[in-house]
């Protein structure tokens, strides 16, 4: 009985509650009212603000953002016409990219498969250099040259995204570097954090010019496969007017014709750049455990016979021109991460 009673009372006093809390609530709500009022600025105030900050600036449509841009844009292109190499021209475009995109990474092609080479604005501790992507059939398509460009986050962006990042952006862009209508790069680019990709049109140019460079490199490359005089058969424009060192000219190495030398230089950057764009994991790796020799072995051999076949060993063995550049592009100037090399030392 007396349970029944509690009932019958409880719904009374909700309903009372409920009307002071409503009660309660339009009073405060007034009271905001009131009070913000006296936050609204009067007229001395806007005045005072007026006067303090001065004339409005005019502004002027030929120094807004676009014009940055474009400035960014003709430094990104000079540094990719810059590149000495093939593997330098994949590094400088990814360079260039960095005021249009938040991240950028470049994927060496080679037997319909896709490696990676190197990479801008991902987690540094995700990437892997040198790591395969099994191909998609949309990937696939980019690889064999069936595909002009992937516009959209789909299943070759996802493939390669495995190797860098576990973070998915919401825009995507891929886009193949053709050498000889035959692609032997994949660019990569994404928004990050950001919803779009600001600058496609300014990607999609830089990537141009990146397959342009290319191109030229390898005519390079073709080049200076034709037969080369042998420094012995060259005659020397003109003497040049040295004092003669009295202690050690008669061991002197006598100087390598100007045009030789450049050519031969050319040359040997070129190769050491195919070491770097080609074996990405190994020359991680030979850096990190000064062993850089030993992990490239047959390709440093092949390269360095490649370029004595082209200069004689007589070349290489008096000014060590290939050598100097193993030291420089590849070991960023160290001798000690190339390791023990069966070749002459000599300057």
């Amino acid at each position: 009985m007396e349970d029944t009673r509690k009932e019958s009372i409880k719904p009374l006093v909700q309903a009372w509650i409920q009307e002071r809390v409503q009660s309660l609530r339009e009073q405060v709500l007034s009271t905001w009212d009131e009070g913000m009022g006296q936050f609204r600025p009067d007229e001395a105030l806007l005045q005072s603000i007026l006067d303090a900050a001065g004339p409005a600036a005019v502004e002027d449509p030929f120094l807004d953002a676009p014009m940055d841009t474009e400035h960014d844009l003709g430094g990104a292109l000079d540094l990719i016409e810059a590149a000495l190499s093939q593997g330098e021209v994949l590094k400088n475009l990814l360079e260039g990219l960095q005021p249009f995109v938040e991240r950028s990474a470049l994927f060496v092609v080679k037997q319909n498969t896709a490696t990676l080479y190197a990479h801008r604005g991902f987690e540094s501790d995700q990437p892997r250099l040198g790591a395969l992507v099994v191909p998609p059939a949309e990937l696939s398509g980019l690889i064999q040259g069936q595909l002009s460009s992937a516009n959209r986050p789909g299943e070759a962006y996802l493939a390669l995204l495995g190797v860098l990042s576990r973070f998915e952006a919401s825009d995507a862009r891929i886009l193949p570097l053709r050498l000889r209508r035959k692609p032997v790069a994949l660019l990569l680019v994404d928004s990050g954090i950001r919803q779009v990709i600001d600058h496609p049109h300014h990607v999609r140019a830089l990537a141009h010019a990146a397959e342009a460079a290319l191109s030229f490199q390898a005519g390079q490359k073709e080049e200076e496969r034709v037969t080369i005089p042998s420094p012995r058969e060259v005659t020397p424009s003109m003497p040049t007017q040295q004092l003669p060192d009295p202690v050690s000219s008669e061991n002197a190495i006598p100087a390598l014709d100007p045009k030789i030398r450049a050519n031969a230089e050319r040359s040997a950057r070129v190769l050491v750049g195919d070491i770097e764009l080609y074996f990405p994991a190994k020359v991680a790796q030979g850096k990190t455990h000064k062993n850089l020799y030993a992990l490239l072995r047959d390709e440093m051999e092949r390269s360095r016979a490649s370029f004595v076949e082209r200069y004689g060993a007589e070349v290489e063995d008096r000014y060590c021109i290939f050598h100097s550049t193993l030291i420089q592009q590849l070991c960023d100037g160290d001798p000690t991460l190339l390791g023990t090399v069966p070749w002459s030392t000599k300057p």
